[in-house]
């Protein structure tokens, strides 16, 4: 057992469409999962962000799940705040929290914990607020490009929400969000086991590629209409990830710009969903003392998670 108050975390990530969800089953006996996604978050948005299926979650409970509605935001500081507590109070029930999914920017700042960013100041917002209105996202998402390219590189280009506080960082400070940096080492309030599912690059493009076909056949435009219908537009946090704005390009038909069709927006989600697997892995790289494996060697990593689970008093 080590050091008294030190929480025992079991973290699974990878790229999209790796296979991490059935490596989870073999520890329902023993984990609750905390789910790292800053779409699964969002209720009615189902098929697009592949939210585990009811059969898995009656298996092993999930946290942070299914519990906002799409135009709210969810943030890397909410997360990081969620978690916490929900790493506390799973282990005092007996059980070991496991952190799973595919958001590194959350992973990055839970392992680490969060920069200390200025305070918010609703003056600046306030203008900001009106920038966004009166130039629109394209434009300040330019706009922060120029300023702070490295900490744009890292979030989706349609973020409003992370993009209109870094510029008010900027406005308020002169500094750029890349200036507060995180922490350099781990948190020592957990004992982290890190583990990292990859593929090779063929191997993963293919499952993405049927993972979205899939989604278009069980009805993912169906479901993207559907939030369009309870007024959920490209400026709903939900609405901006991949798998649900290339949607919004059919609008632009109706501008006489090029005349795309369903066809053209699922191979449009295959190629998002391929290059943001990409970046996934790039920012993964970056942890150390990870175990990489491939998921279909799950045997190996079950070995490594028992030894781990000794230290604690539990088996799977």
């Amino acid at each position: 057992m080590l050091s008294k108050g030190i929480i025992p975390v079991i973290v699974v990530f990878g790229p999209t469409a790796v296979g991490k969800t059935d490596f989870l089953l073999n520890l329902s006996k023993i984990s609750e999962i905390i789910n790292i996604d800053s779409l699964q978050v969002y209720k009615h948005m189902d098929i697009g962000t592949a939210k585990p299926d009811a059969e898995t979650i009656s298996k092993v409970k999930h946290h942070l799940i299914d519990f906002l509605d799409p135009n709210e935001e969810f943030n890397t500081g909410d997360f990081v705040h969620e978690a916490d507590r929900l790493c506390a109070d799973i282990f005092s029930r007996g059980k070991i929290p496991v952190i799973s999914g595919g958001n590194a920017f959350f992973l990055i700042n839970f392992i680490k914990g969060l920069p200390t960013t200025p305070k918010g100041n609703s003056i600046v917002r306030k203008k900001v607020e009106e920038e966004l209105k009166k130039e629109g996202i394209e434009k300040l998402s330019c706009k922060l490009e120029k300023i702070d390219p490295d900490y744009f590189s890292k979030i989706s280009k349609n973020d409003s929400y992370r993009i209109t506080r870094a510029l008010e960082i900027y406005y308020s400070t002169g500094k750029t969000v890349s200036y507060f940096k995180i922490p350099e080492k781990p948190r020592e309030c957990y004992d982290f086991l890190f583990i990292g599912f990859i593929r090779e690059k063929e191997e993963l493009h293919e499952r993405i590629n049927k993972r979205v076909d899939l989604m278009f056949e069980n009805g993912l435009y169906d479901e993207f209409l559907k939030l369009r219908k309870m007024g959920y537009g490209s400026s709903s946090p939900g609405m901006s990830g991949i798998g649900y704005k290339e949607f919004f390009e059919l609008d632009k038909n109706e501008q006489g710009s090029e005349q795309l069709d369903l066809d053209d927006i699922k191979e449009l989600v295959k190629k998002n969903t391929r290059q943001y697997a990409k970046r996934q892995i790039t920012f993964f790289k970056k942890i150390d003392n990870v175990m990489w494996e491939n998921p279909d060697n799950s045997s190996i990593v079950l070995h490594k998670v028992g030894q781990f689970l000794q230290q604690y008093g539990q088996v799977l």
